[in-house]
């Protein structure tokens, strides 16, 4: 029996690029790219007559930009959409706007060697292609948990992939002062790492920053990975810091959730919550069961609100997952939790 293959267009303003991504991911035989086209009047036009299951789309268009296209499409003709951009900020735009995931754009130089990109990139169009739409969720405030400003000995640990920037922004956007210090790690290229924190940072209570070597884990704070780098928790004359790495990819992710996971339980044990959010395949699972072994309490995203239900899922069968919540409680979960560590 023949599978059906997962009919795909391409949105470039590009004539090279669009060739170029329609060779590269046409080599997967799971992937038919049904049409091609250089702006969303175009594209509109594709949609209708083609009915893709999976759009990639170019940020940066004339006649109307890739976010500006999104915010018509979705409400319209809601479609799983991986954007591909420069390093810009103009990513998480379009994340808001309902696009999947993204891959960062490389340069033409002919000397290059694609293989990676177009690997991440059919990688993603095939998760694109199973992921659920529409799971914006409006979230419960997190209230103060009351602790002392002087009590820093408590971590909050958060890995995501797929769907995970948003739902991060959820769960943070709604953190005091006196919430515990944070490390995360999101599935990101370098340099979005960055803007992603700063991102956080203009729109959050806490204070939100890309992890550096050796920074200090403290109370009204969050850590992002930076991306390329393996973050871990290390303690140190009572105080927690990380330590931030090249290495080698862990699961096929440098940072990995894993690698961090396994550092927390090491480092903090029973004083730490882990929380594993949205995202394709399995990396944080072992290490939050790691956790959860260790005497942290753990807590897993739902099915029903994660973009793709893959990491939460598996951890969930390990047994790494004490509690299983809605996106749109997960934040007074952890409130109530820290108030009993």
């Amino acid at each position: 029996m023949r599978l059906r293959r997962i009919k795909t267009l391409i949105v470039d303003d590009s004539l090279l690029f669009r060739e170029t991504l329609a060779r590269g991911i046409s080599r997967d035989p799971a992937i038919e790219v049904v049409a091609t086209a250089a702006d969303a009047f175009m594209a509109r036009d594709m949609i209708i007559k083609h009915k893709p299951d999976v759009m990639t789309l170019d940020v940066e268009m004339p006649r109307m930009s890739g976010i500006e296209f999104l915010r018509r499409l979705m409400p319209q003709y809601p479609l799983p959409v991986v954007m591909i951009s420069a390093l810009s900020e103009s990513v998480f735009d379009a994340l808001n706007a309902g696009a999947i995931d993204f891959v960062a754009k490389p340069d033409m130089n002919p000397n290059r060697d694609l293989d990676a990109f177009f690997s991440e990139l059919i990688l993603k169009i095939k998760i694109a292609s199973v992921a659920r739409l529409g799971r914006r969720a409006e979230v419960s405030k997190l209230l103060p948990t009351g602790k002392s400003q002087t009590d820093q000995g408590w971590v909050i640990a958060i890995g995501a992939s797929t769907g995970g920037p948003e739902a991060i922004y959820q769960i943070v956007k709604n953190f005091n002062q006196d919430t515990p210090g944070a490390v995360i790690v999101q599935h990101m290229p370098a340099g979005f790492t960055r803007m992603y924190a700063e991102r956080l940072n203009d729109t959050c209570l806490v204070d939100v920053k890309e992890a550096q070597n050796y920074d200090r884990v403290k109370m009204g704070q969050v850590l992002i990975a930076p991306g390329e780098y393996q973050m871990r928790l290390k303690q140190k004359a009572g105080d927690y810091m990380v330590e931030c790495h090249p290495g080698e990819k862990v699961n096929g992710h440098c940072p990995a959730v894993d690698v961090l996971f396994d550092s927390v339980a090491q480092s903090a044990g029973a004083r730490a919550v882990g929380v594993i959010l949205t995202g394709m395949g399995s990396d944080g699972a072992r290490g939050l069961l790691a956790m959860r072994k260790a005497g942290a309490r753990t807590i897993g995203q739902d099915e029903a609100s994660c973009v793709v239900y893959g990491m939460p899922k598996v951890a969930y069968e390990l047994g790494a997952v004490e509690k299983q919540y809605s996106l749109n409680y997960i934040g007074q979960a952890l409130y109530k939790l820290i108030n009993q560590l």
